[in-house]
């Protein structure tokens, strides 16, 4: 049986800086593996250092994505990264998931 193409291969795991001064190189990662994949699963459990630049290329992320009919979708968001999208004007859980297509317990 041929394998599911939506399936990612494997999620690409957000460094722990996703900070302004760290963020060419999340792009980089983020470009290559959509690149490499149809489906996208970013992990966001190791972000220690994040702000508006990180939530700007998720956000970017998750639409170019949609845009593309080809799915991104974000697992595991650190706390780190919760406190700075409320920062950044994601007031509650309900809007951070209209925003962010999450995966969240295994589905």
């Amino acid at each position: 049986m041929p394998s599911d193409v939506t399936e990612p291969k494997w999620p690409l795991r957000l460094p722990a800086d996703c900070s302004i001064a760290a963020i060419r190189s999340v792009y980089d990662l983020i470009r290559e593996a959509f690149g490499r994949q149809e489906r996208l699963e970013i992990d966001c459990s190791n972000v220690d250092k994040a702000d508006v630049t990180s939530v700007q290329l998720l956000l970017s992320t998750a639409r170019t994505g949609e845009a593309q009919g080809r799915p991104v979708v974000l697992t595991s968001f650190s706390q780190s990264l919760r406190n700075t999208l409320r920062r950044a004007g994601f007031a509650s859980e309900a809007m951070i998931d209209q925003h962010f297509p999450q995966k969240k317990d295994g589905v």
